[in-house]
């Protein structure tokens, strides 16, 4: 070594000081932090999706289901855990009351029981579109059946979506929600409910005929979708449900 350069200068003509690695670290924290970050936001922007084809599958499932049956499957009682003989069955009818409320038959309608986070489907499904056929008849519901227009009104019992104080959709015989990555107000395969709904996502976990669908938000991850009371109708009509 050359007497006149001091150890402290031969290790730093040889490789970086603590402060030169200090920052070198933070940077590469930085960097790894982002790329995680986007990561993470490419994962939720792909289960979202996977909810969304679920969510539509199911939507054809149901309709699926009343071309056959002439009338919708009742919702699957919520509480019953994985396994429970009665778990994932559409119960006969008559599902009046609080029966209307519940999660999607999986096993009646052949789908999977679970959305991209864990979490069962809630399900609406109005009594005047679930009863059993009688006499005849190939539908339990006619064309004029749930529809503000009839003489006298008869979408009593059906259900609407909103977006603060607009109507998104109105006098639907039917809403399937997935409660999102929070899964507030979502029922789980052992049956239990997952605390924390409140607000909007409250609204779509309350057991009432109004529903809430808008952009998440911070405070707002459901996703919805919803039988159309025409499409129903008109797929009734193409089969001879309907005349």
């Amino acid at each position: 070594m050359n007497p006149s350069i001091s150890p402290i200068a031969s290790i730093r003509q040889q490789g970086f000081s603590l402060v030169e690695l200090s920052i070198v670290l933070v940077i590469v924290a930085l960097l790894s932090g982002g790329l995680i970050f986007t990561l993470s936001g490419q994962q939720d922007q792909l289960q979202a999706k996977d909810a969304q084809r679920q969510l539509a599958t199911i939507q054809e499932a149901l309709l699926g289901y009343a071309m056959t049956n002439g009338r919708l499957p009742c919702p699957a009682p919520a509480g019953l855990p994985t396994g429970n003989a009665a778990a994932g069955l559409a119960p006969a009818p008559p599902c009046t009351g609080n029966a209307q409320y519940g999660v999607i038959p999986w096993v009646t309608l052949g789908l999977p029981e679970i959305d991209p986070w864990g979490n069962r489907f809630t399900y609406f499904a109005s009594q005047k579109f679930t009863a059993a056929p009688t006499g005849s008849a190939q539908a339990s519901f006619t064309l004029t059946t749930g529809s503000p227009n009839a003489v006298p009104a008869d979408n009593a019992g059906t259900a609407n979506v909103v977006n603060g104080g607009a109507s998104v959709a109105s006098d639907l015989p039917a809403v399937i929600v997935s409660h999102g990555k929070r899964g507030a107000g979502a029922f789980t395969p052992s049956g239990g409910q997952v605390p924390g709904a409140a607000g909007d996502e409250g609204e779509n976990a309350d057991n009432d005929l109004t529903f809430v669908a808008h952009t998440p938000n911070d405070s707002f991850d459901d996703l919805l979708t919803w039988v159309i009371p025409s499409v129903l109708k008109s797929r009734m009509v193409a089969v001879g449900k309907l005349p």
